[in-house]
């Protein structure tokens, strides 16, 4: 039976970011970097410090992951690119859909072999299966994965990296296929996950070392961990009730850091959650999978 795990939740940078996403962990720096997808920007924090440092964006952005030659590969509404945070240049790599003005690319993170992975979403209210998943390879080619999203997101790897996790935030959904470590084909979609409205909307993730996925459960103001096998096995309830995606950090990758939206919040849900759109803190007894870097 899944329990409910009581630990110690500390706000560590109160941002009030209107859609805070996409949390990195950058262990050569020992600093936190993510997204505010509306502001738009992107921070970068350092615990030990509490320096905090934001770069303006000149639109929509889903998705960071680091880059092995430093800086960031980003994704932004108007394609993938690449940031240098000391020159504060952005580079155009390449528009995956350059034909469909009304998606934008969300959720992306970095994988095993040094790809980046973002998949897109449709922007508009109704929201329409017209998402894909892409693969940003070393050389800047892009090539198509999967296809008939309403909003891309839930990516992350197994700690070996043969199992690529990803979900449909709106269609209550999560996936897996069979990856291959070294040229990035995936097999077959597979059933994973099929959430309950109780555990919320599957937004972002993240592995641990034991190969268990943690899914931030939207709009049910929780974390949520599965076994390998697809099943909950405990969550844990925040202050907040739209969080949206963990990354592992710290010097041992045991702390949990946890974005959070207050995209159309009312006065009122403001004043009963004032802490929305934070980063939150969560120190826990197991170790996050390290981060990938994308090569490109």
């Amino acid at each position: 039976m899944a329990k409910k795990l009581e630990v110690p939740i500390r706000c560590a940078v109160d941002c009030a970011n209107i859609v805070g996403e996409s949390p990195v962990w950058s262990a050569h720096e020992q600093a936190l970097y993510w997204v505010d997808i509306l502001a738009p920007a992107i921070h970068r924090w350092h615990p030990a410090s509490n320096a905090q440092q934001v770069w303006r964006m000149p639109a929509a952005v889903g998705s960071i992951g680091l880059r092995e030659a430093g800086g960031l590969v980003v994704a932004l509404r108007t394609g993938f690119h690449l940031f240098d945070p000391v020159g504060e240049t952005l580079t155009l790599l390449v528009h995956p859909e350059p034909d469909r003005p009304t998606n934008r690319l969300n959720d992306g993170k970095a994988a095993p072999d040094g790809s980046f992975w973002a998949g897109t979403m449709d922007d508009r209210p109704e929201k329409e299966p017209v998402g894909s998943l892409y693969r940003l390879g070393a050389d800047h080619r892009v090539a198509t994965m999967a296809s008939g999203f309403k909003v891309s997101n839930g990516l992350a790897w197994s700690p070996d990296g043969k199992t690529l996790y990803h979900s449909d935030s709106r269609g209550g959904r999560v996936w897996r296929y069979a990856h291959d470590t070294a040229g990035g084909a995936i097999g077959p979609r597979m059933d994973f996950i099929t959430y309950r409205p109780e555990w919320g909307r599957p937004d972002g993730a993240a592995v641990d070392a034991e190969g268990c996925y943690w899914s931030c459960g939207v709009s049910a103001g929780r974390i949520n961990r599965f076994s390998p096998a697809g099943e909950l096995i405990a969550w844990i309830e925040l202050p907040v009730t739209h969080p949206t995606m963990p990354c592992f950090g710290g010097t041992d990758l045991k702390m949990l850091y946890v974005t959070s939206l207050r995209e159309g919040f009312s006065p009122e849900q403001l004043h009963a959650t004032p802490h929305a759109g934070a980063v939150f803190e969560i120190a826990l007894d197991v170790a996050g999978t390290p981060v990938a870097r994308y090569r490109g």
